[in-house]
């Protein structure tokens, strides 16, 4: 029996030929689907194997994994169509027209007709043909069995295809388009977003940004919006996997608003154990013991000599705890942070973890050994100074508001050339900052100098030609560096901070 539910666990598949995919009940790692390209979470089939994990056919949802390899089809039935990868050697001279319902080259899974060159997407090839409801539009969408140029009215995209058709309203629409949900909760806002489909929620021309990738949206096609915080949202934005929250909408009314974490600190992070009262009425902690230290931790003002804090992994400053039988401080700051708390970045609540041997920061792509929020199910983590920036971010480097743009594509840091799939970027101008430049201490100490260096945002002087007295290379004059304004002492950042700047003792 055993043996028989091992093998019901496992799948051959034609994408690997030596390994078999490992069935999981609930994936939630933000991997796509090599079958259709949506993101995935639920249930997956998914190759353990080292060598294929790195490889594009690391992962499928159950459904995808599961279609058959080969059907017959309404719309080529004269042949069968054979299931195949979109990326494959046929030949040099061998290419493949658009799948014949969409009218478009998509990187996913197609069902094909090699005699005809017939090509359906997997997507495409599940949807119906007959009446179709779509849960945003109130009457039934009718398929059009024949393919020729038009505009979705949900997407705004014109091409050629098989739209779908409601003849009361003269409303087209992809069939894919069709399937959008009439209501989504994204992690970004706390209450439901609407589809609208016309404008009439909007003046034109207004120039309306999606506040999820920080780019222009037409308000003449489909959106999601919240009408009472003028929220608007892309809708693939809105739906994407790492943005949309998986609950029960069911259980909410329209204009009812998702519970919000409670992230005020108790006594899962410390136990106070000695605390006086101020004239005031102020109650001053003295003496604690934090979870993430077997010794209790002692309140003090004293300016301390060069240390550095066991949470945030920065300079220590007054106030901090400190441990009298070991060098281990903690800002005060920093032992009040709370048990739990939601961070734009990740759907699920993100838990404080203790100091380990090191985490991997998926913000700002650098390892740390401080405090962290971390989702173990999901095998996420934030160092800490990620984790306490929001989705709208004011710095001192740049002068207009800076938006968190989450999407798959990727995006240059102005500061530091580097590119990521979430940065901050300006709605005003094509200014963009990543969490790494973001997250830089605005004043640091180097060695054995003297004074402290402070981060600068432009170049000292107007001389065209800039290095950095650490080594003695050319630096950039876009990107931000530290500067000692008492030696005139220009220095790359990471001259500066070292290679590992958030680890302390390496």
């Amino acid at each position: 029996m055993e043996q028989q539910q091992q093998q019901q666990q496992q799948l051959l598949h034609f994408c690997d030929s030596k390994h078999p995919l490992v069935f999981i009940p609930h994936f939630l790692f933000g991997y796509t689907c090599c079958g259709c390209q949506e993101s995935i979470d639920g249930p997956a089939y998914y190759c353990g194997e080292s060598e294929c994990w790195y490889k594009n056919y690391r992962v499928h949802h159950k459904s995808c994994a599961e279609v058959p390899l080969g059907l017959h089809h309404p719309l080529h039935p004269i042949h069968p169509l054979i299931l195949s990868p979109y990326q494959i050697d046929y030949g040099k001279d061998i290419q493949f027209s658009n799948c014949l319902h969409c009218n478009e080259s998509r990187n996913q899974y197609t069902y094909r007709c090699f005699r005809c060159d017939f090509n359906l997407h997997l997507t495409c090839a599940s949807l119906p043909l007959t009446t179709m409801e779509a849960e945003f539009h109130d009457h039934p969408l009718t398929p059009i069995l024949k393919s020729f140029t038009f505009t979705c009215d949900i997407c705004g995209k014109e091409g050629k295809g098989m739209p779908y058709l409601c003849n009361l309203c003269s409303f087209w629409v992809h069939g894919r388009c069709a399937s959008f949900p009439r209501m989504v909760k994204v992690v970004r806002h706390k209450h439901l977003l609407h589809l609208t489909h016309s404008s009439l929620e909007f003046h034109q021309p207004d120039t309306r940004f999606c506040q999820i990738c920080v780019r222009k949206v037409d308000t003449r096609y489909g959106l999601y919006y919240c009408s009472r915080c003028d929220f608007v949202a892309h809708l693939n934005c809105a739906v994407d996997g790492r943005n949309k929250e998986n609950i029960n909408l069911k259980e909410f009314k329209d204009v009812d608003e998702v519970p919000e974490l409670n992230e005020s600190a108790d006594s899962a992070t410390y136990e106070v154990k000695k605390s006086n009262m101020k004239e005031d009425g102020t109650q001053i902690v003295e003496e604690i013991k934090h979870f993430s230290h077997r010794h209790d931790l002692k309140l003090t003002n004293e300016v301390p000599n060069n240390q550095i804090c066991d949470g945030c992994v920065r300079a220590i400053l007054t106030p901090y705890y400190s441990c009298v039988k070991c060098e281990f401080f903690l800002h005060e700051s920093c032992a009040k942070l709370p048990p739990k708390k939601r961070h734009p970045l990740h759907q699920h609540p993100l838990v404080l973890l203790p100091m380990s041997t090191y985490f991997w920061c998926q913000a700002c792509y650098r390892d740390f050994n401080g405090l962290a929020y971390g989702c173990k199910k999901c095998s996420f983590y934030l160092d800490v100074h990620c984790s306490l920036i929001s989705d709208i971010l004011t710095h001192k480097g740049h002068e207009h508001p800076l938006i968190l743009s989450y999407t798959t594509q990727k995006q240059k840091c102005s500061c530091c050339s580097n590119e990521s799939e979430q940065v901050f970027c300006c709605s005003t101008c094509e200014f963009a900052l990543d969490y790494k430049c973001a997250t830089l201490p605005h004043s640091a100490r180097y060695n054995q100098h003297e004074h402290p260096f402070t981060l600068c945002y432009r170049p000292e002087d107007d001389s065209g030609e800039y290095y950095c007295d650490i080594c003695e290379e050319e630096r950039d004059s876009k990107q931000w560096f530290y500067y000692c304004e008492d030696c005139s002492y220009p220095a790359h950042s990471k001259c500066i901070l070292g290679e590992y700047p958030n680890c302390k003792g390496w």
